[in-house]
């Protein structure tokens, strides 16, 4: 099997703004951060970076300052869904060029194609590029499912190198793992990323790790390494915050996390609006059991 594009943790990024627009400076303390805590690999505009309201001047903006930030310390993966497979082959023809290790491609959104059309899709995305795919499957957002089967498919074309699951469904989890032996397979949920490498996943595209970087690396790599009982400890020791990062659609609890920890802007992109109080008391709380701000 061919080798994963990653090990261990990689942080799905926000994208920090400020007065309307990216907030670069921000941003490239983050990915600076991120490293320093050793993060296994940067994922940019993924889910968490809200690449939907990313126009595309800021998305090109946005990987030319990844790529020189990063500057090979680690791989840059950078998303490069849609659900037009005309943008997303664009997307991913811009990623590389602009210098880009990998590439994120979520199911293509609300159209809910059929298993050829998903096929069909990753594959002309796949057969764009030079750098390695990761299939990204997550029905709660997409409400397309990629069934283990098709991702046993898509696993066949000499670019999709991965796939990142977070379908929730522990018996999908299961049966993935089961038809794509020593495929490169990641969690998509915090909160089961031990549970994915006990299945044999390669690590984690994490939330959590935005505002605990070395704690979601130590967790996976002590896995990694064989100590998979610091592992699990971990993974409990980490399931009170990854509950409150999640008690409203993401990334509008890590972002004012990430604002009560002074590392950014609490400014979302509409139709996201800002945590409201009742939460971001529960997050503040979760927060200060971890010693992240004072309670």
């Amino acid at each position: 099997m061919r080798n994963a594009l990653f090990y261990g943790s990689g942080v799905a990024l926000v994208t920090p703004f400020r007065g309307g627009r990216i907030d670069i400076r921000a941003f490239e303390s983050l990915i600076d951060w991120q490293i320093e805590s050793l993060t296994d690999a940067i994922v940019v505009l993924g889910t968490t970076g809200e690449p939907c309201t990313i126009a595309p001047a800021e998305r090109a903006a946005l990987i030319e300052c990844a790529v020189s930030t990063v500057a090979g310390r680690v791989p840059l993966i950078v998303g490069a869904g849609a659900n037009d497979t005309r943008t997303a082959v664009a997307y991913a023809a811009e990623a590389q060029a602009l210098g880009a290790d990998g590439l994120l491609v979520v199911t293509p959104y609300y159209n809910k194609a059929s298993r050829t059309g998903l096929i069909e899709h990753f594959y002309a995305i796949a057969d764009r590029v030079e750098i390695p795919v990761i299939a990204y499957n997550v029905p709660s957002r997409t409400g397309l499912n990629l069934p283990p089967e098709v991702a046993g498919e898509l696993l066949k074309h000499p670019m999709i190198r991965g796939v990142k699951e977070a379908s929730g469904d522990i018996r999908q989890m299961n049966r993935l793992a089961a038809l794509c032996p020593g495929a490169a397979l990641y969690a998509g949920n915090d909160d089961q990323t031990y549970t994915m490498m006990a299945l044999g996943a390669r690590g984690v595209i994490s939330v959590v790790a935005n505002i605990l970087p070395m704690a979601v690396h130590e967790m996976a790599a002590s896995y990694l390494r064989g100590d998979i009982d610091l592992s699990r400890e971990m993974q409990f020791a980490l399931l009170d915050i990854a509950d409150a990062l999640f008690c409203e659609v993401s990334p509008i609890p890590v972002k004012a996390a990430l604002s009560m920890m002074g590392k950014i802007e609490e400014e979302l992109r509409l139709p996201l609006a800002p945590l409201e109080d009742r939460k971001r008391a529960a997050l503040r709380k979760a927060m200060a059991a971890l010693k992240l701000v004072e309670a």
